[in-house]
């Protein structure tokens, strides 16, 4: 699902807990994102909100994601260095 699917015609995310100084929030699709406390300010972050207001810190943790992802399927078909014993 795309990011603008997850944000359309109304859609909400619910907090969920509060952890090493993130909120985290789902929202209705099922995607888990974190909030940085240091970017909250002075700004209200409510129980239930509208989607659209979160899609900076959506599409922030879906690229992370996707990145990460990236980088374990670059790791799996690296070759594997082999180490000499220095033996002769």
């Amino acid at each position: 699902m795309n990011i603008k699917e997850m944000v359309m015609d109304g859609r909400k995310v619910r907090f969920l807990y509060y952890k090493l100084g993130e909120l985290w929030y789902a929202t209705e699709t099922g995607f888990k994102f974190p909030v940085p406390i240091a970017d909250c300010g002075d700004g209200a972050f409510l129980a239930e909100d509208k989607a659209i207001l979160f899609m900076r810190y959506i599409r922030k943790h879906a690229d992370y994601l996707a990145a990460a992802q990236r980088d374990a399927q670059g790791a799996e078909t690296a070759p594997q260095s082999s180490s000499s014993s220095g033996q002769s």
